[in-house]
């Protein structure tokens, strides 16, 4: 596994918090204004603002100005480290479950 530079997008700070998971989540269906996003949440329209723009930094969403309104879309692609790092995990599994099933097997042949 590769550790996070200093440089690279903090993708995993990004989506630590719930509110921007949830973002995510609104953007998956369809791109957003902020108010539209805003509509959605218990907060201010400011502190979404400040959401968006720790996802954007994260390079998990893109923010495109159509004159005074802002439109959010997600990029799948920015969640690869999540990706990468779940799969590490996925590995260890189905090594630890294969080598279960050839020992019940081994056992059940007895």
């Amino acid at each position: 596994m590769k550790a996070t530079s200093p440089r690279e997008p903090d993708v995993f700070g990004a989506i630590s918090h719930p509110a921007r998971r949830r973002m995510l989540d609104l953007l998956v269906e369809s791109d957003r204004s902020v108010n539209g996003i805003a509509s959605e949440f218990p907060m201010s329209r400011p502190a979404v603002s400040q959401h968006l723009r720790i996802l954007l930094e994260a390079g998990l969403v893109t923010e495109q100005r159509h004159g005074r309104e802002r439109r959010y879309r997600l990029v799948p692609a920015g969640l690869g480290p999540v990706r990468e790092w779940i799969a590490h995990y996925e590995q260890f599994w189905d090594d630890h479950l294969q080598r279960l099933q050839s020992l019940l097997s081994r056992s059940s042949q007895k």
